[in-house]
């Protein structure tokens, strides 16, 4: 069974989102995620500045098993990148919800965060 904190919103892409309350979210992939994906080799992380599209593709993720697109949960301009991943990519594996963050981005509106599922709701989306 997988590790879903409930102080996060989930994608049904599998990305979660942590908002911190000042207008800046955390975001990273699930538990369930990088349990599926194996030992993962390298991320390709968004360049800070960059402005992202909920929904659109801002990087990728690379396991033993497979390449995968990372997607932008919500809108917004990414404020910065967890550079410790270009030389510990198995961060995600080891911390997803700690070290193996992702990216920071300043969301262009709060309420989308509310319209990503809740603990319970991922929890059931994954079952």
């Amino acid at each position: 069974m997988s590790n879903v904190p409930a102080d996060r919103r989930y994608a049904k892409s599998h990305e979660w989102v942590k908002d911190a309350g000042d207008g800046v979210v955390e975001v990273g992939i699930s538990d369930y995620a990088q349990s599926s994906l194996g030992d993962i080799t390298y991320v390709e992380l968004p360049a800070v500045g960059d402005t992202l599209e909920a929904g659109a593709v801002f990087g990728v993720v690379e396991s033993v098993k497979a390449a995968s697109d990372l997607y932008a949960p919500v809108s917004g301009e990414v404020v910065e990148v967890n550079e410790a991943l270009d030389g510990a990519p198995e961060l995600v594996n080891q911390e997803p919800y700690a070290g193996g963050w992702i990216m920071k981005v300043k969301v262009a509106d709060a309420a989308a965060i509310d319209a990503l599922l809740d603990s319970e709701a991922y929890t059931a989306e994954t079952a």
